[in-house]
């Protein structure tokens, strides 16, 4: 918006808006508390400025320490990061000049001078970023928003955290993590929420390798390894082995047999997940390679994501051969961490997007495609197991989030960009590695001058990739987006009335524009939607998340994330479940075995009760004792929409009661024939005839 001639006019004038001299009391109070604040845009005290010049002056600063970080590195890097460098300090009513106070001045219309409001900028408490500090900085100047690098006492719009959702207590605006996500994304818990979706639809998630969870599945595994060697001796399978919290690579390796695992007593204290290894993947100029694809969960209910346009393919240094017992600990063969290449002596640093170690992902495409590939389908898979991937992550996520952010409370809204880790096999078909909750944003890596001694280089391709990932991701959650584009609409009209069509045309003609819009010197958003523009095609894999929504509803006590023994009971009766068959004492008894039994497994012991992946368990048993001639997915299913069906009628029984309660009359029955007959046939474990309240099972419900 054409601000500067407005707020001049403002000045001169002597008058200002009261929506501006709200933001400016605002403002003033904000350089009052941090200290003689830069107002220009990114928050800093003002020596900032001084000292540029005697830094130009002084020698190099003492370079870091090596050992660069992929995941969750929590360095704050104190170079000035790259790209343009700021306008200098002016803030937005100064213009160089002291205000001048105490004028006595008319309430104004509340519009500039140009005839166009003033919205005030967004503002972004950077003070928890972390690794993503240098990429942050360039994108929010790139929006010209407001950036408070060392937080404020009054509220921001936007909260950008390095690691999680609990670096500081928030109760407004936005934060860029979601309660219980790097919980979730552990190499255990992703293993376990994916293998319940294998359960239910093994065709649909067969990107995922076979996992074992250690010590609980050891000797689970190692019978599954032998029956099928008895079966087929010729089979020389490899395994990986990859520490439950580890990152960049630390604690894995490679194994051709069960009792190869490193058993001294790690395990107990540091449990681990073993996969099948993919001997066979693609590979790039004999080398193997992997893909950091940045997907952003931009809200949880409802679920919607977005997946960027590029991403980051992180290459071996030593060309590649399959397991053997020789080459087993070679990990720059067979290992793509960038944090562990980079200390290889073959690690190759370059500036085109092309070449080198680390390459950007459609440099990849463009060479895959100039050999005959079928972009379009690679890319169409690997959105597939991006979204399959996150509904089997979302159930878990709902129940975190209702723990932290009840409803009807104050709280922030949530959003966050995930790092996955995607492995194509030689056929092209993506493999999911592991997904990063907090991928690494850093847009420079570590040069060695000497031996022991590094410097910070920038790194052009982390930045075309990184700072167009962060910078869109704010586009997309900008809270003023909505009013900037209706006060546009409000002024158009009037000003279209106005103005003379032929002076109208030469003004856009010579200008190029007819309004100003923020936007216009962005590229476009490199962030695309593939949920719910796709939902109608992956819907029908929810059946988890509706399996949470019952969990959740029948937990009771808001911020518990268990439930407890009366919870159940209550969701057996409310649903109907019992019967002669499955009294309440045998519903008890199933309650106490599986409880105990995956409170034995899980590290949680925060309070006791049935976890959601208990509640599952124990939904699976239910399902398959009433619906015995179905495939597992129609089962539950089936039990899901008799559940839904239950619960709806007491609703509307509750309405009806409440509704006639307030009138002081006795309500009716409310139950006609058909909805009884229905309740009847479920009761039964038949189908009922209402295919439109019942449409998950058209195999079980036909």
């Amino acid at each position: 918006m054409a601000l500067a001639p407005a707020l001049s006019a403002m000045q001169r004038g002597g008058c200002e808006s009261e929506s501006a001299a709200g933001w400016e009391a605002a403002a003033a109070e904000e350089e009052e508390e941090q200290g003689r604040v830069d107002a220009g845009g990114s928050g800093e005290p003002e020596r900032t400025a001084r000292e540029e010049p005697a830094k130009a002056r002084a020698p190099a600063p003492a370079p870091a320490q090596p050992g660069a970080a992929e995941e969750g590195d929590a360095r704050v890097l104190r170079r000035s990061p790259p790209g343009p460098s700021a306008e200098p300090a002016q803030g937005p009513w100064s213009h160089g000049k002291p205000r001048s106070r105490g004028r006595s001045c008319k309430r104004s219309s509340g519009r500039a001078a140009d005839g166009y409001h003033f919205v005030r900028p967004v503002t972004v408490d950077s003070s928890k970023a972390r690794t993503s500090l240098d990429a942050l900085k360039i994108s929010i100047r790139q929006l010209k928003w407001k950036e408070f690098p060392f937080g404020r006492r009054l509220p921001c719009d936007i909260y950008w955290h390095g690691v999680s959702f609990h670096d500081s207590d928030i109760f407004s605006g936005q934060v860029n993590k979601f309660p219980g996500m790097t919980e979730m994304v552990r190499k255990i818990t992703l293993s376990r929420a994916v293998r319940i979706m294998q359960n239910l639809f093994p065709e649909e998630y067969n990107f995922y390798p076979r996992s074992w969870i250690l010590p609980d599945e050891l000797q689970l595994f190692a019978a599954q390894v032998q029956m099928v060697k008895d079966d087929d001796p010729s089979w020389k399978p490899t395994f990986i082995v990859k520490p439950d919290s580890g990152c960049q690579g630390d604690g894995i390796y490679l194994i051709k047999d069960p009792n190869d695992i490193r058993l001294s007593g790690t395990l107990q204290r540091r449990p681990a997940v073993v996969q099948e290894y993919i001997c066979k993947p693609l590979l790039i100029d004999k080398l193997k390679f992997d893909i950091r694809l940045y997907v952003l969960l931009k809200s949880l209910e409802p679920l919607e994501i977005y997946v960027a346009k590029d991403g980051l393919s992180r290459f071996c240094t030593e060309p590649y051969q399959e397991p053997t017992p020789r080459n087993l600990r070679h990990i720059f063969m067979h290992l793509t961490n960038y944090s562990l290449n980079i200390h290889s002596g073959h690690f190759v640093h370059s500036d085109s997007t092309s070449t080198g170690s680390k390459r950007t992902f459609s440099s990849v495409l463009y060479r895959l495609s100039s050999k005959g590939v079928d972009i379009k389908k690679v890319w169409s898979d690997i959105i597939s197991l991006v979204i399959k991937t996150v509904i089997a992550l979302t159930p878990e996520l709902k129940v975190f989030y209702q723990s932290d952010i009840p409803a009807g409370r104050p709280g922030p809204t949530c959003f966050q960009i995930l790092g996955f880790d995607i492995l194509l096999m030689k056929n092209l078909k993506p493999i999911l590695l592991e997904v990063n909750a907090n991928p690494s944003m850093r847009i420079e890596h570590e040069r060695e001058l000497s031996p022991g001694v590094f410097e910070n280089v920038p790194s052009l391709v982390d930045e075309e990739v990184k700072v167009a990932v962060i910078r869109d991701t704010l586009r997309l959650m900008d809270p003023l987006k909505k009013k900037r584009e209706s006060q546009s609409q409000q002024l158009e009209k009037p000003l279209a009335r106005k103005e003379d069509p032929s002076d109208s045309d030469l003004a856009s003609s010579s200008d190029g524009s007819s309004k100003p819009n923020p936007d216009a010197q962005l590229p476009s958003i490199c962030l695309k939607q593939v949920f719910p523009k796709y939902a109608k095609q992956f819907n029908y894999l929810r059946l988890v998340d509706r399996m949470a929504n019952l969990f959740i509803r029948f937990l009771g006590i808001k911020g518990t994330m268990k439930l407890g023994p009366t919870g159940f009971r209550t969701f057996i009766r409310n649903c109907k479940l019992s019967s002669s068959s499955l009294s309440m004492a045998a519903v008890d008894i199933l309650y106490i075995d599986i409880t105990r039994r995956w409170n034995s497994m899980t590290m949680d012991q925060r309070d006791s009760g049935m976890c959601l992946q208990a509640f599952i368990e124990a939904f699976f048993f239910l399902a398959q004792r009433k619906f015995k001639m179905l495939p597992l997915h129609e089962q539950v299913a089936s039990l899901i929409d008799l559940c839904e069906y239950h619960l709806s009628l007491l609703d509307e029984k509750r309405l009806v009661c409440g509704r006639s309660g307030r009138l002081g009359v006795r309500p009716p029955y409310s139950g006609t024939a058909q909805e009884a007959t229905a309740a009847a046939l479920l009761a039964e474990g038949s189908a009922p005839p209402c295919p439109d309240r019942l449409s998950h099972s058209r195999h079980a419900l036909s």
